[in-house]
């Protein structure tokens, strides 16, 4: 007879799914036993939350579901922030949530919970199948909600019902459509209406600009716009675009905002961008987005359109001429050539002894990485350097839990990204405290031989945090770290392992971890006194660091303040 779970690991496999993460437990003996002889590879991760985040990353990368596991209570708990992850990035993620046994459930036995409660707020669909009979048409509509919403979909399913004689063998193929959406005719004449209108037109482009990059660029050619992009779009959209000027919120720069602040009409495509000071009180907004229900939600929009990003622009073209007063875009772009080459100033080597520039750092990164690198930060300073430093040219991917914004990203998704790709290079921006914090991930790095290459930017703080704290005018040493080297425990887990304190020794280093057949990771000693000042300071903001300042100058810590105001007023002006 073919088991539930043999039935579950066939449609897996009729699915396409390559591989599972997890770690093996009781509850899930029906489950692993299945998958042996399928085809799927097992890869055994040290904590269920770097399953989640592995399996995060491969749908991120490869746009098809991916699945991971976690035995029951405890086990499947593990994987919530994952999976957070997941839901929030829009990526399709199976969750295989094994149960106690069904005899036990409401009686308060060991390791019990309620899954399907507690997975309900990160997820699009979840169901517990309480009996043979509901399978597969359970995971099946799990499957095919994942995929059509991309999301993540959990099926919670107790050991002894994994093991159970299938009653249903059916073998479901599942795969996502691809509809092709577009606004009205008549939406799209006034969108071409309120766009001709406009004198400064600015696009902000997000994420949902996957794969009209081409239509991006030929529309602002049309409006001489200015396009800002948000972080998750940089790798669809920076790359040879002429109209580019940058970035613009907590992580941007001067001339991203600038263009934005200074427009009539403001045309949002594809993004729910969520930082809402950063964008134009008095324009009239355009609105392009899949779902509805985003629309006005940051801003109050003039006209809302519900369409594919690219499919829109080819409606909206034909109806546009090609604007001749391109001061706006012109403007924009000198603003943007002074703030990029004030940003690569920043992006120099130090003297002998001193911390590295961690702009110099991720600088090096970009020039020596492969062209079809995966980068992937860690959230917090890491992502900072990520944006303004690495260069996207069509090829190379950037994700990271932009949404989420969980800390200690950088590793497991590393071994997401380099199971679903073997042999292309994978580049984890890690944190020294986010590296620290699933360190056992690198012994699943050596165990499945995944060839990642993990930076850490090792300045003894959780950076992000302490200069959030300053700026808000808190100064205490929460945030120190005392930290062996991550060089050597490195070494002691099976990586290449190498500690660089020294900007001269930079180079070297990375060009031989890259090179590297194997896990290696380079542990830089980087500057903490390196503040980030999003480009526009409130008035909240600079009462906030005057009275850092204040109280730095009285505990005698004159010099650092100096250096830290230098290092700011350069990249805010």
């Amino acid at each position: 007879m073919v088991t539930v779970a043999k039935n579950m690991v066939d449609t897996l496999v009729a699915s396409g799914v390559e591989r599972v993460y997890g770690i093996p437990g009781d509850s899930l003996n029906g489950f692993t036993d299945a998958l042996r002889g399928s085809g799927i590879d097992w890869v055994h991760v040290r904590h269920e939350e770097a399953a989640a985040f592995a399996a995060s990353a491969e749908a991120a990368l490869t746009g098809e579901l991916a699945v991971c596991v976690g035995s029951c209570g405890p086990g499947n708990l593990h994987l919530i922030n994952g999976l957070f992850d997941a839901q929030r990035s829009r990526v399709p993620v199976l969750a295989i949530a094994a149960h106690i046994p069904t005899s036990e459930i409401g009686s308060g036995y060991f390791q019990e919970t309620h899954p399907q409660e507690l997975f309900r707020e990160c997820s699009v669909y979840v169901e517990y199948a309480a009996s043979p009979i509901q399978l597969p048409r359970i995971l099946r509509t799990a499957m095919q909600t994942a995929v059509e919403r991309r999301g993540v979909a959990v099926v919670v399913i107790p050991g002894d019902v994994a093991l159970s004689d299938a009653v249903d063998t059916t073998v479901t193929a599942v795969r996502a459509s691809s509809p092709r959406i577009v606004p009205s005719a008549d939406e799209v004449r006034q969108a071409a209406s309120l766009l001709s209108d406009g004198q400064k037109v600015t696009i902000l482009a997000g994420a949902g600009a996957e794969g009209a990059h081409d239509q991006v660029v030929a529309l602002a050619d049309a409006l001489a716009a200015p396009i800002v992009h948000t972080l998750r779009s940089k790798q669809f959209v920076e790359h040879d675009n002429p109209f580019d000027v940058g970035m613009t919120g907590l992580l941007g720069f001067a001339s991203g905002y600038r263009a934005m602040e200074n427009c009539d009409t403001l045309l949002m495509l594809g993004t729910d961008f969520p930082y809402r000071p950063f964008l134009p009180a008095q324009a009239k907004v355009i609105q392009v987005d899949l779902r509805g229900e985003h629309l006005g939600r940051r801003i109050p929009v003039t006209l809302g359109l519900v369409g594919d990003v690219g499919d829109t622009i080819d409606a909206l073209l034909p109806l546009l001429g090609r604007r001749s007063d391109r001061t706006h875009l012109e403007d924009s772009l000198a603003h943007y050539a002074k703030t990029r080459t004030k940003l690569d100033e920043l992006a120099t080597p130090r003297k002998p002894g001193q911390p590295l520039h961690p702009q110099y750092v991720a600088r090096l990164v970009d020039e020596l990485a492969s062209d079809d690198a995966v980068f992937i930060p860690d959230v917090g300073s890491p992502v900072i350097w990520a944006a303004r430093y690495l260069r996207m040219n069509g090829k190379r991917r950037l994700i990271g839990s932009f949404i989420h914004g969980s800390m200690a990203n950088a590793l497991p998704q590393g071994v997401g990204a380099a199971a679903a790709f073997p042999g292309r290079q994978v580049v984890a921006l890690s944190g020294d405290g986010g590296v620290e914090m699933l360190l056992g991930e690198l012994l699943t790095l050596t165990q499945n031989r995944l060839p990642v290459k993990i930076i850490v930017f090792n300045n003894s703080s959780l950076n992000f945090v302490e200069l959030e704290m300053k700026a808000a005018g808190f100064v205490n040493e929460t945030t120190e770290l005392q930290n062996p080297s991550l060089a050597a425990i490195a070494r002691a887990a099976g990586l290449k392992g190498f500690r660089v304190d020294d900007s001269d020794g930079l180079r070297d280093a990375l060009t031989e971890a890259f090179a590297y057949d194997g896990p290696a990771l380079v542990d830089v000693v980087t500057e903490r006194q390196e503040l980030t000042i999003p480009p526009s300071v409130k008035l909240d903001q600079a009462k906030g660091f005057a009275l850092y300042a204040l109280r730095t100058l009285l505990s005698g810590r004159g010099d650092e303040l100096v250096d830290l105001t230098r290092a700011n007023l350069r990249q805010v002006f």
